[in-house]
């Protein structure tokens, strides 16, 4: 029997080995991949990386997630962390080598639209704070939630939030957009 006759039938039984994520949970992992910034040609290897870490606790006998939505989004959201860091890894080395590429500034015409600006400005936040953003706006997972899946107390979570509002209303303010 062949590897994917296996797996489909694996599936259809509904064991371990089948899919982890139901369609629901994958829209939201693509959701917050996507507004963490992770481009759309990356975000099918995003969701793979979310179902395969679901799968590997499930190999290691460890128990499932209690909310395994609220831990994909979170797993999601450090999936984009770890690509802006590989990006910004990549870049320094690509300014290292050329020393020619200048360092790019959002123009008043690339800000006005309302969703480009929060979107830029959503990039120059802090990684950390950039996460509990996505996390509670628009995956839309409570303090509570948000603080168990980091594993830091609900007002680190609170405080990070109120920072990132803040830089965010300035970005926007800044940029002349509200």
């Amino acid at each position: 029997m062949s590897v994917l006759r296996r797996r489909a039938a694996r599936r259809a039984r509904g064991d371990a080995y089948g899919d982890p994520l139901d369609a629901a949970q994958e829209r939201r992992v693509r959701a917050v991949l996507a507004l963490g910034g992770v481009p759309q040609a990356d975000l099918p290897d995003g969701v793979q990386q979310v179902r395969l870490r679901l799968l590997e606790r499930a190999a290691k006998g460890q128990e499932a997630p209690r909310d395994v939505s609220a831990w994909a989004a979170v797993v999601a959201s450090n999936l984009a962390m770890d690509w802006h860091r590989a990006k910004r890894r990549q870049e320094r080395l690509g300014e290292r080598l050329a020393s020619l590429r200048p360092h790019e500034h959002p123009s008043g015409e690339d800000t006005s639209v309302l969703s480009l600006a929060v979107a830029r400005g959503l990039d120059e936040l802090p990684d950390a704070q950039r996460q509990v953003v996505v996390l509670r706006f628009y995956a839309d997972l409570p303090v509570r939630s948000i603080a168990q899946e980091l594993g830091v107390p609900e007002g680190t979570v609170k405080s990070r939030l109120h920072t990132a509002v803040r830089a965010l209303r300035a970005h926007l303010h800044e940029d002349e957009v509200v």
